[in-house]
């Protein structure tokens, strides 16, 4: 078996961002990096897989600047065999349909068993890497798992759906996997795991000038509606001056 994990590099999200002279994207300056937390959902599970499994072969794939081998070497450290790195400067210029188009050209002849992504990217959110990238290797997708199992090859997955609601959908591979939080517990490496995973093997690749569907207008920050009002004083006097509030400018207690 073969199981593809894709995983993106993605500032911290406790990071202050600050929008770049273009107002295109955020500024990289003094921000902290790690690996997308979807995708590390991504790469426990596909490890999982390849214990369970026991001849399994997990490769890691990332677009991104050279940082994101940082990324790429923590997925190496949790257990994943090899990576390929396309390594891309202008990584935000590209829209959800070329990244997933890049990876498509790199793995494609690799035929893949399982490929899991995470749900989406915390940047940018788009969700669709993973589903582009089903139809790009005609493979039918399942997105938003929380739980796997495999047995037989078959996997079983069960898919959050709105309000609450769980669908338990039965697959046999090839197929596309995109994983939600709470799928499993990624795993810490281990000061010996990554010192292996030094040795492990990184191709560096350059990225293929694939088209955009989508780009960025504009992007500016959210705005301003006014300034909280903050209320002081005991607690009887907090109440009345909330209620107060309430009646003359919302209409909750008419």
């Amino acid at each position: 078996m073969k199981i593809l994990v894709c995983v993106k590099q993605v500032p911290d999200m406790e990071s202050k961002f600050k929008l770049d002279k273009e107002n295109k994207w955020f500024s990289e300056e003094d921000l902290a990096f790690r690996m997308n937390e979807y995708d590390e959902y991504a790469v426990e599970q596909a490890v999982q897989l390849k214990e369970q499994t026991g001849d399994a072969e997990a490769v890691v794939v990332s677009l991104g600047p050279e940082r994101a081998k940082e990324a790429v070497k923590k997925a190496l450290a949790m257990g994943c065999d090899r990576a390929i790195h396309i390594k891309d400067d202008n990584y935000y210029k590209k829209d959800s349909y070329s990244v997933a188009k890049n990876i498509f050209e790199y793995v494609k002849d690799e035929n893949f068993d399982i490929v899991f992504t995470g749900l989406q990217s915390q940047d940018r959110g788009s969700a669709q890497v993973g589903v582009l990238l089903s139809e790009f290797l005609d493979y039918p997708c399942i997105t938003t798992i929380i739980e796997l199992e495999y047995n037989n090859s078959e996997i079983q997955v069960k898919r959050e759906l709105e309000g609450g609601e769980k669908a338990v959908v039965k697959v046999k591979p090839p197929v596309v996997l995109t994983c939600q939080l709470g799928l499993n517990t990624p795993r810490y490496p281990t000061l010996p795991n990554i010192m292996k995973a030094k040795k492990k093997e990184i191709k560096a690749v350059e990225p293929l000038d694939t088209e955009n569907l989508l780009t960025f207008a504009d992007i500016d920050y959210p705005e301003k509606k006014g300034a909280a009002e903050i209320l002081e004083g005991d607690v009887n006097e907090l109440v009345d001056k909330t209620l107060e509030i309430l009646k003359q400018k919302t209409s909750v207690l008419k």
